[in-house]
C-alpha cells in the first residue's frame, strides 16, 4: 500500500507578525516611510529556540523593553501579548530550532512632520530557521578574524547597549575581512581598544583568564551566559579594556552570539593562534553551553498546540 506524502508546512521558512496578522515571512512588508527604515530609528532583539524551547526568553524580553525605554518607545501591546506573539510565530512555523526577532520602530510620521513624538510606534516580529554566523566546519575548526580598520561608532554617539541597526561601520569591517581572506572582523575604538563585530562579542583567554571588553559593545546575552558559565568552571573573568596589542598576544580567542553560541577563532590577522586549533577553554565553554541547552537550562517550552 502506498502512503500519500504529507504536505510540508508552507510556513516552515518563517512566519511574521505584521499589523496584527501572521503572514509567511516572504510576504511580510513594512511601510516605506516608517522611520525605522528611512532613519534607522528602531530597536530590536533576537531570542533563539533550540529543540522546541526558548532560551532565556524573559531576559531577552526584559532587554528589549530596556532598549525601547532608552529610545523613548512603547509597544502597542502588553508584555504578555508580546510573549504570546513570539510563541505564535514559532508555533505556526513549526520550527524546532529558530531565530526569533522582535523589532520596535518609531513608525510613520504624520504628513509634513519630522517630529518623532508624533509617530505611533510599531511592532514587528518574525521567526525563521536558526541562523548561524559560522558554518559547521568553522565552528569545529575555528574562524579567521581580523582587527578591522574602521573604528566602531563611539558610545557617546550611539549607545551600543541599545540594540540597533547602525551597522555601516560593522559592514565595512565585513568587507575588509573578505578582502583580507578572513571570515569575520572586530572593530577597534578611537583609543585602540577592541570593541565588537557584526552580531558578536569577543573574549580573549590569557593565562587561564577570560577577558572581554567593557565599553563600546552590545552586552550580548550569550556574553552574559559565558560569564555565568565561567564562574561555574572557576575561570576568572575580567571585563575591562583590551588593547589590540593584547588581543594579538592572547592564548585563545572566541566569539559569542545568539546566532551560533560560542565560536573559536584560530587565525588572527593572518597568523595562527597557538597550534592553530580551538583552545581548551573555548572548547570547555562551548561544550558546557550546548550541554545546558540539552538539559533545558533557562528554557521556556514553545506552545506548539496540538
Amino acid at each position: 500500500m502506498t502512503v500519500a506524502a504529507q504536505p510540508s508546512n508552507p510556513l516552515s521558512e518563517g512566519v511574521a507578525f505584521i499589523d496584527g496578522h501572521y503572514v509567511p515571512l516572504g510576504e511580510a512588508r513594512i511601510p516605506i516611510t516608517d522611520r525605522g527604515f528611512v532613519r534607522s530609528d528602531a530597536t530590536y532583539d533576537v531570542v533563539h529556540v533550540w529543540k522546541g524551547r526558548f532560551f532565556r526568553l524573559d531576559d531577552y524580553v526584559d532587554r528589549f523593553y530596556a532598549s525601547m525605554a532608552g529610545l523613548r518607545m512603547t509597544l502597542p501591546c502588553s508584555r504578555e501579548d508580546l510573549i504570546e506573539i513570539l510563541h505564535q510565530c514559532v508555533r505556526r512555523s513549526g520550527l524546532q530550532d529558530a531565530y526569533v526577532q522582535m523589532t520596535c520602530t518609531r513608525g510613520v510620521p504624520p504628513r509634513g512632520s519630522r517630529d518623532p513624538r508624533l509617530c505611533q510606534n510599531r511592532l514587528y516580529v518574525f521567526a525563521q530557521p536558526f541562523v548561524w554566523i559560522a558554518n559547521d566546519e568553522q565552528r569545529r575548526d575555528g574562524l579567521s578574524l581580523i582587527i578591522a580598520t574602521p573604528e566602531r561608532i563611539p558610545p557617546e554617539s550611539v549607545d551600543p547597549r541599545i540594540k540597533n541597526f547602525h551597522w555601516l561601520d560593522l559592514t565595512m569591517g565585513i568587507f575588509e575581512a573578505y578582502d583580507r581572506d578572513a571570515v569575520v572582523a572586530v572593530l577597534p575604538d578611537r583609543d585602540g581598544n577592541i570593541t565588537e563585530g557584526a552580531g558578536f562579542n569577543l573574549f580573549a583567554v590569557k593565562n587561564g583568564r577570560l577577558l572581554t571588553p567593557d565599553r563600546g559593545v552590545f552586552e550580548g546575552m550569550t556574553r552574559r551566559t559565558v560569564i555565568e558559565l565561567a564562574a561555574e568552571l572557576q575561570l576568572p573573568v575580567e571585563v575591562r579594556p583590551i588593547a589590540t596589542s593584547e588581543l594579538r598576544d592572547a592564548d585563545e580567542i572566541f566569539l559569542t552570539s545568539t546566532a551560533g553560541g560560542i565560536m573559536p577563532v584560530t587565525v588572527l590577522d593572518g597568523r595562527s593562534l597557538g597550534d592553530g586549533r580551538p583552545g581548551p577553554q573555548s572548547r570547555r565553554l562551548h561544550d558546557l553551553y550546548w550541554q545546558r541547552h540539552e538539559e533545558g537550562w533557562l528554557a521556556t517550552p514553545v506552545n506548539y498546540g496540538a
